[in-house]
């Protein structure tokens, strides 16, 4: 598993992605967009008539808890490390006890509303960054694209973050490559 460690490298010192490497950012961003828009879709009905949390927020709960320490960590230049991903489960954990303590069943409208916000602000955010990045040809992580459209708005110079996880990374390095 890649590491989640903040280490930031000096601007302009990833390469920038070329055409499938934008390609891949840009399909990607769509991907985690749909999933928002499905989200929104059960903003009102996120409990099925036979009273469990419905398939499409348990969905992107694995793979939220995977995706959030990145997003958070890279995309806000911190150094927590897992800390993001612990907290959201014991987050989550925690409102399902209450949630059985209070009604005899962990699945209530509290725990779907929970994890429902929660995943709409982790692929929403992901599916923003992926689109920036692919339109604008941010080097390195996705997560670092607002901050480098920031740097192209202002002049302000960014640090830059290499893919830590997926196939970003190997593409960017295989684009570079051939461009030489």
């Amino acid at each position: 598993m890649a590491s989640t460690d903040l280490k930031l490298d000096e601007p302009d010192s990833l390469p920038k992605p070329g055409p499938a490497g934008r390609l891949v950012r840009l399909a990607l961003g769509a991907l985690s967009i749909w999933y928002v828009v499905n989200l929104l879709q059960y903003s009102d009905d996120l409990i099925s008539p036979a009273g469990n949390v419905r398939p499409i927020v348990w969905n992107g709960i694995v793979p939220a808890l995977f995706i959030i320490s990145y997003v958070v960590n890279i995309g806000y230049s911190r150094a927590w490390k897992k800390w993001p991903a612990i907290a959201s489960a014991v987050v989550i954990g925690g409102v399902a006890v209450v949630g059985y303590q209070m009604t005899g069943n962990a699945e209530t409208m509290l725990l779907a509303r929970t994890i429902w916000a929660w995943e709409l602000y982790i692929f929403g955010h992901l599916g923003i960054s992926f689109v920036i990045a692919a339109v604008i040809g941010t080097p390195g992580c996705e997560m670092r694209a607002m901050h480098d459209l920031y740097s192209r708005i202002t002049g302000t110079p960014t640090k830059e973050h290499y893919c830590p996880v997926g196939p970003l990374h190997p593409i960017d390095q295989w684009e570079a490559q051939r461009s030489r």
